[in-house]
C-alpha cells in the first residue's frame, strides 16, 4: 500500500522483480503491514490482498517531484493494464522525507490524477514517517495510523474500494475507530514497533 513487483507464485518473477522483494525497504514495509496495519486491523481489506499477494510494490529512488509525479502515472498505467494487481505502493527510498515536501507530492499527484483521466478510477492513501494530523500535536498517538517506515504513495482502485465498502459495516467509522485504538496503544509502543522494523531490516 516493486519496479513492476507483483508477487505472483506464476509465472517466476523477473530478477528485478525479486531483488526488489528482498531489499530493506520493501521487508520493512511488509512487516508494517503486517504488524500495524493488518495486525491492529488498521485496514479490514489488507489483509486479503497481502496473503493473495496481489500488492505491487514498487521501490522509488527518485527525490525530486516532477520525475516522481512522471513515475506515479506509469505506475497507474501499469496497474490499470493489470487486473491481477489489486493495489501498489510506491516506498520512497531517501526522497520525500520531509513532511510538508512530501504533502506538495500528494497536492500534485492529486491534480495530476484528474488531469490524465484516473478521477474515479484510482485514488491516493498518504503514508508517511512524520505524518501529522491537522490541528494534532505531532507526538498524538492518532498519527500513528498513517506512519509508515518510509513516505510512501498508496494507489487504490476505486471500483475494488467501493465494491468493499458495500458490504462493510458502517465504514465511515473506520478512522475515529483506528484513531481510539491508537490512543489506547500510545505513540511509545508505535515508536517501538518501527525502530525494530529499521534495525531488522536496515538501508543498505
Amino acid at each position: 500500500m516493486n519496479k513492476e513487483v507483483k508477487q505472483s507464485a506464476q509465472p517466476k518473477a523477473p530478477e528485478k522483480a525479486l531483488a526488489e522483494q528482498e531489499s530493506a525497504e520493501v521487508s520493512a514495509t511488509k512487516q508494517w503491514l503486517d504488524e500495524i496495519i493488518i495486525g491492529l486491523n488498521f485496514c479490514p481489506f489488507a489483509k486479503k490482498e497481502f496473503v493473495n499477494n496481489t500488492i505491487c510494490y514498487h521501490q522509488s529512488a527518485l527525490e525530486q517531484v516532477k520525475p516522481a509525479l512522471k513515475e506515479l502515472l506509469a505506475q497507474c498505467h501499469y496497474l490499470q493494464q493489470h487486473d491481477d494487481i489489486e493495489t501498489t505502493l510506491i516506498i520512497y527510498s531517501d526522497g520525500f522525507r520531509i513532511f510538508s515536501r512530501y504533502l506538495d507530492l500528494v497536492d500534485y499527484a492529486n491534480d495530476l490524477l484528474i488531469d490524465s483521466g484516473f478521477e474515479g478510477v484510482f485514488q491516493l492513501a498518504t503514508m508517511h514517517p512524520e505524518y501529522c494530523f491537522a490541528d494534532d500535536d505531532f507526538d498524538a498517538a492518532s498519527n500513528f495510523t498513517n506512519r509508515s517506515p518510509y513516505p510512501m504513495l498508496h494507489i487504490i482502485r476505486e471500483a475494488s474500494m467501493a465494491k468493499v465498502l458495500k458490504v462493510y459495516k458502517e465504514p465511515e467509522k473506520i478512522p475515529e475507530n483506528n484513531m481510539a485504538l491508537a490512543e489506547q496503544k500510545g505513540s511509545d509502543f508505535f515508536q517501538t514497533v518501527l525502530t525494530r522494523i529499521h534495525q531488522k531490516h536496515p538501508q543498505k
